[in-house]
C-alpha cells in the first residue's frame, strides 16, 4: 500500500517537501507501526518521527488506530515548535480563522458580542524582541489548515459549553515582525470572572492542541521552536 504524508514545520525541512509518498506493506497499518517504519527507513529522521504524532484525517491518532488507502495521514511535530504551502482558511460561521494577513482586534471582538454578556475580552499574543539573552528578529508560522480549524472550533465549543461564552480565534501564519500579533482571541460572557477563566482556557488549550508551528528568527539563525530540545539548533540564515 503506498501512502501520501503531509510534513510540517522541522520534517519539511529534513526531508525537503512537503509531502512524502511511503510504500507500506499491505497488512493492516496503524499510525504506532507507520512511525516504526518511517524512524526505520529514515534513520536520519528517527528522532523528530518518534516525537511526532500521527493525523488521520484532521483528527490526532492513537498508536492502535488503522490507516486506510485513501485516509489523509499527517505527521504532526510538537505543537508551537521548509516552508510547505500556506494556505489561509476560515471556518463558516467566520469565527476561526488562519490567515496570512494582518490580524483585527475590532473585527474579531465584534463577531462574540452579545446583548446579554456584560464582559468582554481579547487576547492579543505578540512577537516580542527579548526572550533571556535571546534576541528575536521575527518569528515565522506554519499551520495545518483544515486540522486546525477543527481544532479551533473544538476550544470555541468547549468554552460555549463550560462557560457559556462566545470565542473567536484568528491566527496568523508566515512572517510575523516585532510587535505584529500572531493569535487574537476574542471572548464575551456574562460576567467578567467567566470572561477571564474562559479566555486563559482557550490559548493555553490552542498552545497544547492547534497544528501551529513557530519559528524564530534571530540575527545568528533560525531554528522551530517546541520540539525536542536536542533537535532544536539554530540554522545559519
Amino acid at each position: 500500500m503506498q501512502i501520501t504524508i503531509r510534513l510540517f514545520a522541522g520534517l519539511a525541512e529534513l526531508f525537503s517537501a512537503s509531502t512524502l509518498t511511503f510504500q507500506v506493506p499491505e497488512a493492516p497499518l496503524t499510525a504506532g507501526s507507520l512511525k516504526a517504519q518511517l524512524a526505520a527507513s529514515y534513520p536520519e529522521a528517527a528522532q523528530q518521527i518518534h516525537t511526532s504524532l500521527v493525523a488521520v484525517d484532521h483528527e490526532y491518532a492513537p498508536d492502535d488506530t488503522l490507516i486506510s488507502a485513501d485516509a489523509e495521514v499527517a505527521l504532526i511535530p510538537p505543537v508551537s515548535g521548509g516552508e510547505p504551502e500556506q494556505t489561509d482558511g476560515e471556518t463558516a460561521d467566520g469565527l476561526f480563522s488562519i490567515t496570512g494577513q494582518p490580524l483585527n482586534a475590532e473585527a474579531l471582538l465584534d463577531k462574540v458580542l452579545d446583548q446579554n454578556h456584560g464582559a468582554s475580552l481579547v487576547f492579543v499574543g505578540t512577537t516580542r524582541e527579548m526572550t533571556g539573552d535571546q534576541r528575536t528578529t521575527a518569528l515565522h508560522y506554519e499551520a495545518y489548515t483544515p486540522m486546525a480549524l477543527g481544532k479551533l472550533q473544538e476550544i470555541g465549543s468547549e468554552v460555549k459549553s463550560r462557560w457559556n461564552a462566545n470565542c473567536a480565534i484568528a491566527h496568523r501564519t508566515g512572517l510575523v515582525g516585532l510587535k505584529e500579533a500572531s493569535v487574537i482571541i476574542a471572548v464575551s460572557a456574562a460576567h467578567r470572572d467567566i470572561c477571564y477563566e474562559a479566555s486563559r482556557f482557550a490559548i493555553e488549550k490552542l498552545k497544547a492542541s492547534v497544528p501551529v508551528w513557530k519559528k524564530d528568527i534571530n540575527d545568528s539563525g533560525e531554528a522551530w521552536l517546541g520540539s525536542d530540545p536536542k533537535a532544536e539548533q539554530y540554522k545559519p540564515l
